[in-house]
């Protein structure tokens, strides 16, 4: 039986089950500062009798598409007491949630697989990559044509909301911020937060970051001109004295490697996050498409939320939805494939050349035309 939990009644049952799952200890002032983080979570446990069997937490957010806001319902902790492993009980609950997302308006949902392959079968698909850059500090000692300075600054939400928005809605999925997310999930106690100004005093840039054994550890960052990311890549140069190498996860279209004199640094791309489409109908009807979708059919297979298994036909200002087609004209397509191309993870016409999409090579490259082009990044976790 799947029951909504109360954080302020069921928190120390709740936190003992992630604490033994993902083998990390709580003290008590930890286990309230995480009591406090989920005041926003809608949990759900799969029960035996009173006990709680197993867990799925779902957290009600928004993400960029470009200058467009849309719901997301992030997916997080999801766990099971050993005994129960194996019964379908997670199963359950995932789709417990898609159901609860569809009617709620969360048209895309996030989470962070403990394996691709388990979560790949409900849907979800990889959709995030990070890169992880290690350089030697050396290797960014150059003339930047910086023309501004940073201040380092106690945090303040409007001024680097303001930059981390705009740089934001240059990409596809990255997350919406209020305050309490930035007090809770993104500024770090032991960290400084530098500040960008250009010449004229406006802030184009931030960086918060902290020093420990010669490394210069890069937390957060974000910018609004090539001018901001140079003075903030100055100011990392100008840790020298006190670092050896600079640790950092930048979008996987970063261009740093072009803008030094040596590139040859330690360059890591990982799988990251994973995304779904909860509600195909509605996401097409809100999608930021670039160019008219008159004469697109998708049909879109959903085998674990049949509710998405149809056939959508767009116009220039309408789409119709009809049972799904076999043998039709249009693209074929699964869940995963459509939510990977819609975020721009991979184009139509790339999954196409491995015979990952079915249709005739010209629809695909209307379609392809029309999604967005800019690309996935994620700097959040949960």
């Amino acid at each position: 039986m799947i029951k909504m939990l109360n954080i302020e009644t069921d928190y120390k049952e709740v936190f003992a089950l992630s604490q033994f799952a993902f083998q990390y200890h709580l003290s008590d002032e930890e286990l309230h500062k995480k009591k406090a983080e989920a005041w926003r979570h809608i949990i759900w446990g799969n029960m035996d009798g009173d006990h709680i069997a197993s867990k799925l937490h779902l957290i009600p957010l928004s993400i960029y598409l470009g200058d467009k806001k849309i719901n997301m319902g992030g997916i997080s902790s999801v766990a099971t007491w050993p005994e129960y492993r194996r019964g379908g009980m997670v199963k359950e609950l995932l789709s417990h949630a898609l159901h609860h997302m569809k009617n709620n308006g969360q048209i895309i949902s996030f989470l962070q697989p403990f394996s691709v392959s388990f979560y790949r079968k409900y849907g979800w698909e990889i959709t995030f990559n990070e890169k992880l850059y290690t350089i030697p500090v050396d290797k960014l000692r150059k003339k930047w044509d910086a023309s501004g300075y940073v201040r380092t600054k106690p945090f303040d939400y409007q001024t680097i909301n303001s930059i981390y928005e705009e740089y934001a809605k240059t990409y596809n999925g990255a997350l919406v911020r209020d305050e309490r997310w930035w007090n809770q999930r993104v500024i770090k106690d032991k960290s400084y937060i530098g500040v960008a100004y250009n010449l004229e005093k406006r802030p184009v840039g931030y960086i918060q970051y902290e020093v420990k054994e010669n490394v210069f550890h890069v937390h957060d960052f974000a910018y609004t001109s090539n001018n901001g990311w140079n003075i903030l890549l100055e100011f990392i140069a100008n840790h020298d004295s006190m670092a050896k190498e600079v640790k950092m996860t930048v979008p996987e279209n970063d261009l740093l490697p072009l803008l030094v004199d040596e590139p040859r640094f330690e360059q890591k791309i990982e799988p990251y996050f994973m995304a779904r489409i909860t509600d195909v109908h509605q996401f097409l009807k809100e999608y930021p498409f670039l160019n008219s979708t008159n004469g697109i059919t998708l049909h879109v297979k959903d085998d674990f939320f049949p509710d998405n298994t149809k056939t959508y036909q767009l116009t220039t200002t309408n789409i119709t939805v009809l049972p799904y087609q076999d043998h039709s004209k249009g693209i074929y397509c699964t869940i995963q494939q459509l939510t990977a191309m819609m975020l721009n993870f991979v184009r139509p016409v790339d999954l196409y050349r491995i015979g990952q999409l079915k249709g005739s090579l010209d629809e695909i490259q209307k379609l392809d035309a029309t999604i967005s082009d800019q690309k996935p990044y994620f700097p959040d976790f949960f």
